[in-house]
């Protein structure tokens, strides 16, 4: 069974800065995309970020663009999040999962194996 563990929430003043971690038990090598995703109070879970494990493409939600950074570290078996700029609306528990063959895709059903999340708390 894979294990991701996510790391690096906190609480944080609009403006500031996290930068999350997600550790793989094994070589993210495997994976075809990582994805972040995020869910915030009484709603949905949504992804954030995605991350083409095998190539250099990422992708974003609109509203993160320009503020958030996926990237990878496969000697590390690791993907990180970088997030500036943060805002109120970003505020939530967010999660990695990984997706096994095919191709990118935000639809979470998609995805294999999830950590259990780490919060993010942006306070204005």
């Amino acid at each position: 069974q894979v294990q991701l563990v996510e790391s690096g929430g906190g609480s944080v003043q609009a403006g500031g800065s996290l930068t999350l971690s997600c550790a793989a038990s094994r070589s993210i090598y495997s994976y075809t995309c990582m994805g972040w995703f995020r869910q915030a109070p009484g709603k949905d879970r949504e992804g954030v970020a995605l991350k083409n494990i095998r190539g250099t493409y990422a992708y974003y939600i609109d509203s993160v663009k320009g503020r958030f950074t996926v990237t990878q570290d496969n000697a590390k078996n690791m993907v990180t999040l970088q997030m500036v700029s943060l805002k109120p609306g970003d505020t939530g528990m967010y999660y990695c999962a990984d997706k096994s063959g095919g191709s990118w895709s935000w639809d979470q059903s998609d995805y294999n194996s999830w950590g259990q999340g780490t919060q993010v708390t942006v306070s204005s």
